[in-house]
């Protein structure tokens, strides 16, 4: 089990101890490091929630630094980020590839940002599930997978504002976009060094 650091804060009433991910949650930060699965899924959806319950009004801060994963797990991230009344801001820190990029590129429009030595990767999904079996069940599968694909290019064209089929053909083999790239394809809104401050 990996090591997870702990912040003491101190109040009135003594010190709270906190992990460090809930301690972030408390300043409405989500943290995706690593694939994206049910299980991390399910976290991010849960904090999203939490947070649009307990303030409407206030952005929500997520850093994306993932391979990618699983798809419905992901979908239903992006569907949660879509759904809420607060604006997303998105930070790809590292690499926010496959599924990864997806959430990234689905921040608030003006809100995705970049840090200097971060990368976009982009591709087709990769779908498990029967690799065995009947006919009829593989044609089933073989189907959705393309429908699945056709849904995965819409979302990202409507977040980068390129056509589907310059997605369709820009995805057919893995598309690696440096920070400034990634602002250029669409992906992201700028490239931040540094937070910014009340004097920026």
């Amino acid at each position: 089990m990996p090591l997870v650091p702990t912040v003491i804060e101190k109040t009135g009433r003594g010190e709270r101890v906190y992990d460090i991910y809930s301690r972030l949650l408390k300043d409405r930060i989500i943290f995706l490091g690593g694939a994206v699965t049910d299980e991390t899924a399910n976290l991010v959806v849960a904090q999203l929630l939490f947070l649009s319950n307990e303030d409407p009004n206030s952005d929500i801060h997520f850093y994306v630094n993932s391979p990618g994963g699983s798809v419905t797990a992901g979908m239903g991230v992006y569907d949660t980020m879509q759904f809420i009344r607060p604006k997303v801001q998105t930070y790809c820190i590292g690499l926010a590839a496959s599924m990864g990029s997806v959430l990234f590129m689905a921040g608030a429009k003006g809100s995705r940002h970049m840090l200097p030595n971060s990368r976009v990767l982009l591709h087709q999904p990769l779908l498990g599930g029967v690799s065995e079996g009947q006919a009829t069940d593989l044609s089933i599968q073989a189907a959705e997978m393309l429908k699945t694909r056709e849904r995965l290019y819409n979302v990202m064209c409507d977040h980068t504002g390129q056509d589907f089929d310059t997605i369709a053909r820009d995805c057919e083999r893995d598309k690696w976009l440096d920070a400034q790239a990634a602002v250029e394809y669409g992906c992201a809104d700028d490239v931040l060094k540094h937070l910014p401050t009340d004097n920026d």
